[in-house]
């Protein structure tokens, strides 16, 4: 069955990614909203699925690299809806949604094998997994708006601005949005981060015992998003610096992402 909910989900995600660009082109609020109605089957069957797999194996989807790359397009998925509902934000899903199917699509093509492991190193992963990959989705949405703001800005800067100009939202609030999701996703990140060191504690009995190479290229990430966060705050890092700053802190993520699974 989870593969039937896969298959369906995949679909609306493809359909969903079309709709939003041709919504980018032609401006059609019928348009806008097939989009979202597609974006919330395919999350409920993405969901639907994602609980087949939980069935399955015992435990949530965090084991391997398939399910990783389930799991990984279902929180970002997640925080586009609540973000969306909340500031009705047209342009967001196109730049959003097809990194979702993306990374779906990728999950097909990998191998469904499960790891076994005890009820406490179950616990702690739940938490690590679940609390990193949400902050990882809320610097996903921060990487679409990061890209939808330097976008503008040129649009902005330019003595002919194009139809992009007209289309996405403004500079300010885009501005805020990305501060927005730095002030959830970071938290969340940080957390996942220290969760993730009591599980390797509890693994090899040494809560420092992390791998060097794996290591130092997430803690870098972490210091650029506590740069963007702690920046905003203390000396007014915004704008065209905390665009920029959430584009390459989500290239890192991606990096440190597939280091951490190969």
């Amino acid at each position: 069955m989870k593969e039937i909910f896969f298959s369906i989900t995949l679909f609306c995600y493809f359909l969903a990614t079309l709709i939003h660009f041709l919504f980018l082109g032609l401006r059609r609020n019928l348009l806008l909203f097939i989009a979202m109605v597609t974006v919330v089957v395919g999350f409920i069957c993405h969901t639907t699925a994602l609980i087949f797999i939980s069935f399955e194996t015992g435990h949530g989807p965090y084991t391997n690299f398939f399910e990783y790359m389930a799991f990984f397009p279902w929180t970002i998925v997640l925080i586009y809806l609540i973000v969306e509902f909340r500031y009705r934000i047209k342009d967001l899903g196109s730049f959003v949604i097809p990194l979702a199917f993306l990374m779906l699509a990728y999950s097909k093509l990998l191998p469904e094998e499960v790891s076994p492991s005890t009820n406490v190193l179950r616990f702690w992963a739940t938490l690590h997994y679940t609390l990193s990959f949400l902050g990882y989705a809320a610097f996903a949405l921060t990487f679409g708006a990061g890209l939808m703001y330097m976008i503008q800005e040129r649009q902005l800067k330019s003595k002919k601005p194009g139809s992009f100009y007209y289309r996405l939202p403004s500079l300010e609030l885009l501005d805020n949005l990305n501060h927005r999701l730095i002030s959830i996703g970071f938290p969340l990140f940080t957390l996942g981060f220290v969760t993730g060191s009591i599980w390797i504690g509890k693994i090899k009995g040494d809560y420092l015992s992390w791998d060097p190479v794996k290591t130092l290229p997430l803690i870098i990430t972490w210091m650029i998003y506590a740069a963007l966060f702690i920046g905003r705050i203390t000396v007014g890092w915004r704008r065209r610096r905390a665009a920029l700053g959430a584009i390459i802190g989500f290239f890192l993520i991606i990096i440190t992402y597939w280091m951490h699974v190969n």
